[in-house]
């Protein structure tokens, strides 16, 4: 997912302090409840894809080595 931050601040409307500290409250609770409600899926997702999961395992040193 791309965004441009230039032409997201140019769509966002002027609005008073008091305002955007209300939402950005509101977001950061509302990510918070997210990632509590939905958070097992979340890191079962990002488990699925960590670099254990996409390298294969070094094969074990052999027990007696040929030299």
């Amino acid at each position: 997912m791309s965004r441009d931050p230039q032409r997201l601040l140019i769509s966002m409307p002027t609005i008073s302090d008091e305002s955007v500290v209300e939402i950005l409250d509101c977001l950061q609770a509302f990510v918070a409840d997210f990632e509590s409600f939905y958070g097992s899926q979340i890191r079962r997702y990002y488990a699925e894809r960590s670099r254990a999961h996409l390298v294969p395992p070094e094969p074990p040193p052999l027990e007696d080595p040929p030299f």
